[in-house]
């Protein structure tokens, strides 16, 4: 397991406290957030809560390897420009020239860094909800396409529109006689 474990790259995004009132008084328990990578282009991101933070980290962890996408990318950046909305969160996700780096806030970077992202720039709008971010990102990456990929995608669009003009059109309505 130790070798598994030393392969992916883990980033606690944010850690919070959570205080549950109850009639005994409070229980304050603890909820992270994990973003899990490989930085060869899979990345995975999960919640976990516990009564301390390092089991609320290892659940977070565990979680976040369970739903792991691959992204695609383009030497070290992405192929094009996408834009990822959550809820109130939308993250812009543009493609940068090598050397550039990495220009993101924190939820944003652990995502780039996690993945394997090595250039690429970055803009945040809405809120700064972590959760909202994390997620918003998640859907530009999930958006990403590569220059093959969308050859192929016209490519068959222009075929399917070349046999619907090919069937003959009806002609005029006939006349009829009332």
């Amino acid at each position: 397991m130790s070798e598994r474990e030393s392969q992916f790259i883990d980033h606690v995004v944010s850690i919070n406290r959570v205080t549950k009132v109850v009639k005994g008084g409070k229980n304050f328990s603890f909820s992270a957030l994990v973003v899990v990578g490989d930085g060869n282009g899979r990345v995975g991101f999960g919640s976990g809560k516990a009564r301390e933070v390092p089991q609320a980290i290892r659940k977070a962890t565990e979680a976040a390897r369970r739903v792991m996408i691959s992204i695609k990318r383009q030497g070290t950046t992405i192929p094009h420009e996408v834009v990822g909305h959550f809820g109130a969160g939308k993250v812009l996700l543009r493609p940068a020239s090598p050397g550039t780096g990495v220009i993101a806030g924190g939820a944003v970077r652990a995502i780039a860094e996690a993945a394997g992202i090595a250039d690429v720039l970055t803009k945040s709008l809405g809120t700064n909800n972590p959760h909202n971010l994390v997620r918003a990102t998640f859907e530009a990456l999930e958006q990403l396409t590569t220059k093959d990929e969308a050859a192929q995608l016209r490519r068959a669009a222009s075929e399917t529109e070349v046999v619907e003009e090919a069937e003959p059109a009806a002609g005029p309505l006939p006349e009829v006689e009332v």
